[in-house]
Formats: structure tokens, sequence, C-alpha cells
């Protein structure tokens, strides 16, 4: 076999180069982290350049075969890792462009909140539930990627199907009321105003912040609005410059870069329902801001 056919050049590169967006957020939405993802990927390149693609039928089904192979490796390997991970972890923060905001399923599948939701599940239930319903995989094309029974499948598909659900965000409130919370937090983290913070604010809100170890950071999620509003403003209060908060979006959501002495210190993703916060994800680990300074791009399909 010539070399252009084992997949360094040629249909195997173009194939891949076509399909990289697609097998990133599958890497992605299993593993949380995008370094970890883009691990996976050259993983799956490797695996991809010696394959006889005369005998290959479905190139994207394969290629999502390996890539889940892959990542629900590094998934089982990356849970030792966060056993040991210094307070509250999340997903790596990756700004998005605005067609992913656009987009209400994608957006949904890749936000802060949804991605906390798919770590209560196993490594083999998250890339069943992460297959089946963010990217419509038949449940023939799953089992070989998970290698197991069709069968078996459709059962943990279902059990997966009805912890997420159990857990998952209540309906969002319209981009236009989004837009007006985001506003008013934003105002009030600026201004140094707790009470304006407590106006927007649900009750029973509940942040979660990850320093990793290395940035201050609460080790479990506080709830609660009074507490949530002094732990900001306790810590955000300790820097001798004024802070500044800006509106982008992260993970297809509405989020902030925040910035104190004029640094960047971390990004906020929030979750609006009903007009008011109800989540706050606050990552400070600046081993996980990589992210947040260029696009990346995603896709369902």
């Amino acid at each position: 076999m010539e070399e252009h056919e084992k997949g360094f050049g040629g249909p195997a590169t173009e194939t891949f180069v076509a399909h990289r967006n697609l097998l990133f957020t599958v890497a992605y939405e299993m593993l949380g982290s995008a370094a970890d993802a883009e691990d996976v990927l050259q993983e799956t390149w490797l695996r991809w350049a010696g394959v006889d693609l005369a005998l290959v039928r479905d190139e994207r089904a394969y290629l999502v075969r390996i890539t889940t192979r892959q990542a629900l490796n590094r998934l089982r390997t990356m849970q030792r890792r966060k056993e040991a991970y210094v307070g509250s972890w999340l997903p790596e923060p990756l700004l998005t462009a605005p067609d992913v905001a656009e987009d209400v399923e994608l957006a949904e599948s890749v936000s802060m909140a949804m991605m906390l939701v798919l770590e209560t599940l196993s490594p083999t239930e998250r890339a069943v539930f992460v297959l089946r319903e963010a990217f419509d995989v038949g449940y023939e094309e799953i089992a070989a990627a998970v290698e197991k029974s069709p069968a078996a499948v459709r059962q943990i598909a279902h059990r997966a199907r009805l912890h997420v659900d159990a857990r998952r965000p209540r309906r969002t409130v319209s981009p236009g009321e989004g837009r007006a919370a985001l506003e008013s937090f934003r105002r009030a983290i600026e201004t140094g105003d707790p009470q304006g913070l407590l106006d927007v604010l649900a009750p029973d809100v509940v942040l979660v912040s990850d320093g990793g170890g290395i940035k201050q950071a609460a080790l479990r999620p506080i709830a609660g609005a009074d507490k949530v509003t002094r732990f900001l403003f306790g810590s955000l209060g300790k820097t001798r410059s004024p802070v500044t908060v800006a509106p982008t979006v992260i993970n297809g959501t509405r989020a902030l870069l925040v910035h104190l002495d004029g640094e960047m210190d971390g990004v906020m993703a929030i979750r609006v329902e009903d007009a008011r916060i109800t989540g706050l994800y606050y990552v400070r680990n600046p081993e996980k801001l990589s992210r947040v300074a260029s696009e990346t791009p995603l896709t369902l399909r």
C-alpha cells in the first residue's frame, strides 16, 4: 500500500480534516477537557492513518468509533486525576462562535451546566448518552464503539437519559432576558453593589468555582444568594484595582471574562432561568484558560 493510502496524505487526510470539528466535539463532550480532546484526536489520527480505506463503508462512523474508544480510555484515566484535584472541578471553558449559541441543541449539549451533569455518569453511560442524544448515532454503531451489544446499549441509553433528565437545567429564558440578567450581574460586580447582585440572583443560586489549587476558590459549591454574594465580593474585593468584566460566549452560553488588577482572572459562565441567575461557574485555574482567547469550532454534524 502506498504511503498516501495509509493516511499520510490524500483522501485519508481530507476525510479526517473534514470531520475534525465533529471529532473534537465528541471528545470534548466526553472529557470536558480541550487539551485531552486534542490528545484523543492525535491518537485517532494515528489509528486512522493505518486504515485501509477500501474496507471502510462509512468513514464518519468509523472515525467517531475510533474517537469514542480513545476518549473512553482517557476518561477512565482522568477519573483518577479528578479524585486528586483540589476543590471543585469544572470543564475547560471554550470561547465559541455566535453560531454555536444560535444552535440550541449544540449550545445545551456543551453548556457548563450540562457538562457537569454528564460528570455524574459512568464513562460508558457518558459515551452512550453523548453519542445517542447529541450526535444521533445509531445503536449498532454505538455498540461497536463501546464494545457492548446493541441491546445493552439501549438499556444504558435509557438509564443515562433518565439520570440526565432528572438533573439537567430547567427551561431557560429568552435571549433578551438572559442578556438583561447578565448586564445586571456585570453592573453589580463592577460597581460593588451587593443589593444589585442579590436582586439578579435566584434564592437557590449555586456557585461552583475552580482554582485547581493554583488560584483561590471555594472547595465546595456555594448555595444561596446571600452566601454567593458574600463570596464574590469577599474574593473580588481584595484586588487593588477595579474589577472589570466583559460579556462573552463560553460553551455556547452567556458568560463574563473577569479581569482583576488589569489581568484576566477567570471566566464566569452563567445559567439563567425565569430572568434570574441560578448557576455560576467560575473557572480561575490558569491551566484551563488557554481556550478563551480564540474561538473553538464545534459541531454536531
